[in-house]
């Protein structure tokens, strides 16, 4: 009874005036609810706009110069709404597809506020790698308003779903279904017209630039489904047979026991800052750079990347492919290349005899480099995980490049032949803060035009002061080895400080940083400006190095007139093809890729006390370094690279005992494990075991 008393004080409060009211602006709705929804739409997408471009006005200068872009733009989300009218939660589904197109127009405005790109298809399946550098760019209390906020919305949709009013009309399912269907036909009618009058594009040379001129929902769609390298015309047996031919008969490569050590140093967001127009310094920022560039080959460098994407850098200059061919905003170490092995600078090498070692002072799973290499033909990869100078780093968070002179020699004391080495940096990374960091700067800096950018160039300065200072330490280290010796130094890509073509020096571009070739067997100074496709074609040919199909077609092709259809069909034909160069199968297989060059060994076990702790002695431990028993991990604590802490196990005669290295990233992959011991026997139950083989299966981030 009292349910009902309830029920019925409840009906007497309904006010029959306002009911009516509601009910005819719910008629009103549901017959013009197509153009309404197309009116909501373009308010949705002038939002973003606003989010993208951090500014009311700029985003209705757009709306108001590209008034037809503006509206393709909005009819493209506004075909993504279209299923509703086959659905009676029609406002719930409205809703949610609002606010995910909301919500990735908010981290785009939030990711051109720390990074000059936008976002694009491949940050959306990098998340795992999102992961491992968020703190770097937004403190602990955002991220928990970040959480706290995806949490509420979560359970605030959870409760519109069944809260929400439901179209009560008849469903006319004959006429929605054609009607959905015209509209995303219309969309694609509208998409070919936009290419077709240049309203649109399809291939962005620089996709900042892009999203501005595009839109952000054109531009996002475009980086997540044109992706590869698209078939070339006529592309054939013959077509790749003629190619090979037209590059004429190349000189043996030179093998001899003199060969030089190939070093190739890649470093984070590296460029002369001397080259902005309105920078100025208390002292020169790079004083080693400067004075190497007068004795050693030195130039500009040009790259794929502005501000971000530093592995299409590395991409390029591996492998002599351009990313042109790619899709817009596309990450071949996202895609193909953990589909199918390439031929690298590692292969090429490995063909005379070289041993090939890549190294990073960041964790192994980020972009995954720890799939990636083993598919490009490297030998051996130590990641910060096999580094035990992990805690040093700057102020940012970010590991000190100085730490990598160490793991450099030691891949060169690992063989006794010649070896190839490529080095990835990591210390002058972003996010650069707006605030002064920096007790006592050796560089300061004046002509920004605010305090907080001035605070952000003091930073990036005084870091890359210290790279200056890594790169003559490492030159002065290798010097003292008698070993022929080469090394290539360049800037993967410009800071994220909002350069534009404007602010650089002597007709210079943002696409462009700077490299170094010094050596220390005499070659000859060349001053000039390289790609990062040709770059390493570049120094093989000084070498008298001829090995890989895309370093010879760029050693000997580049004033052909057919340079870049040749090259789109080398590239499609060597990744996606049938792979006629190679004579029909690609002869490339994946290698095992030992995990460090200094295997990490244990070598006894002693109790400290009753109540669970052991020290662990051993070799080449790392903060990385996690005990495991039975395949448990427990509690461990770094103490050196000698010996491991571990408490809270008692263990017991016949425990199998080891050492996993695990990722420095949210997964915590395992990356490698040494050998194992059987407590209590006192002997080896089986041997090191780094190998990929050897290892537990990895998935998640690792996997990335």
């Amino acid at each position: 009874m009292k349910g009902i008393r309830n029920k019925k004080a409840k009906e007497k409060k309904i006010d029959p005036v306002k009911a009516a009211r509601k009910e005819k602006v719910c008629r009103l709705c549901n017959r013009y609810a197509l153009p309404l929804q197309f009116l909501a739409c373009c308010a949705l997408y002038f939002l973003i706009e606003v989010m993208s471009r951090h500014s009311f006005l700029l985003a209705a200068q757009f709306a108001s110069k590209r008034t037809k872009v503006f509206f393709y733009n909005a009819y493209l989300i506004f075909t993504t709404t279209l299923f509703v009218f086959l659905l009676r939660r029609r406002t719930f589904w409205r809703m949610f597809v609002f606010i995910a197109w909301a919500i990735f127009g908010a981290a785009n405005g939030i990711l051109l506020a720390n990074r000059v790109t936008p976002l694009t298809g491949p940050d959306l399946g990098m998340m795992a790698e999102a992961n491992g550098v968020i703190g770097k760019y937004f403190s602990r209390a955002q991220r928990m308003l970040a959480l706290i906020g995806i949490i509420v919305l979560i359970v605030w949709l959870v409760k519109k779903f069944f809260t929400a009013d439901k179209y009560q009309g008849k469903r006319n399912l004959k006429a929605a279904v054609p009607g959905v269907i015209l509209g995303w036909v219309g969309l694609f009618v509208f998409t070919k017209w936009g290419l077709a009058t240049g309203q649109l594009s399809s291939y962005f040379s620089n996709i900042a630039n892009a999203y501005l001129d595009y839109g952000f929902p054109y531009s996002l769609s475009v980086t997540v489904f044109d992706t590869g390298i698209n078939q070339p015309n006529n592309y054939s047996q013959k077509q790749v047979d003629a190619i090979i031919k037209a590059e004429g008969n190349l000189d043996e490569s030179v093998e001899s026991d003199n060969m030089p050590n190939v070093i190739i140093v890649q470093l984070e967001s590296f460029f002369d800052p001397g080259r902005v127009r309105w920078l100025s310094f208390n002292k020169d920022p790079l004083p080693n750079w400067h004075a190497l560039c007068k004795k050693y080959s030195s130039g500009l460098y040009t790259v794929p990347t502005v501000g971000a994407g530093t592995v299409n850098t590395e991409f390029e200059t591996l492998t002599g492919m351009s990313l042109r061919y790619f899709g817009a905003g596309e990450y071949p170490y996202k895609g193909i290349l953990r589909e199918t092995t390439c031929e690298s600078a590692a292969t090429a090498l490995s063909a005379l005899g070289y041993t090939t070692h890549a190294i990073h002072d960041n964790t192994a799973t980020f972009y995954g480099r720890k799939t990636v290499y083993s598919y490009l033909g490297f030998s051996s990869f130590t990641s910060e995980e096999y580094m035990d100078t992990q805690n040093d780093v700057n102020e940012n968070g970010w590991m000190r490049d100085e730490n990598l002179i160490g793991p450099i020699t030691d891949a060169l004391d690992s063989t006794g032949n010649r070896d190839f080495v490529f080095t990835v940096s990591v210390q002058p990374h972003g996010a650069y803060p707006t605030e002064y960091t920096i007790a006592d700067p050796e560089i300061t800096v004046a002509g920004t035009k605010d305090d907080g950018s001035n605070a952000a160039w003091e930073y990036y300065c005084n870091q890359i002061y210290e790279e200056d200072q890594f790169v003559a330490d490492l030159i002065e280290t290798l010097n003292k080895r008698d070993e022929p010796t080469v090394v290539l130094f360049y800037g993967d890509h410009l800071p994220t400080m909002g350069l534009s073509n404007t602010d650089m020096k002597d007709g210079s571009t943002i696409f462009q940083t700077n490299y170094l070739i010094w050596d220390n067997f005499g070659m000859e100074k060349k001053s000039k400006n390289i790609i990062a496709y040709r770059a390493f074609a570049e120094l093989t040919k000084r070498l008298n190095i001829h090995e890989g199909t895309m370093f010879r077609f760029q050693q000997t092709m580049t004033k052909n007139e057919n340079y870049l259809l040749d090259m789109q069909v080398l590239q499609y034909d060597m990744l996606y093809g049938r792979h006629y160069v190679y004579g029909g199968a690609n002869p490339y297989s994946k290698s095992v890729l030992a995990m460090g060059v200094k295997p990490v060994t244990i070598t006894g076990i002693q109790k400290v006390s009753s109540d669970g702790v052991y020290y662990v002695e051993g070799q080449n431990f790392t903060q990385s370094c996690r005990m495991a028993v039975n395949d448990e991990q427990v509690d461990t604590t770094f103490i050196d690279s000698t010996r491991l802490l571990i408490k809270g196990v008692q263990l017991k005669e016949g425990d199998w005992v080891n050492v996993q290295i695990r990722a420095n990233s949210s997964s915590h992959a395992v990356l490698s494990t040494s050998n194992t011991l059987v407590y209590g026997y006192g002997r080896l139950a089986a041997s090191s075991a780094v190998s990929e083989n050897a290892v537990p299966s990895i998935t998640g981030e690792n996997e990335q």
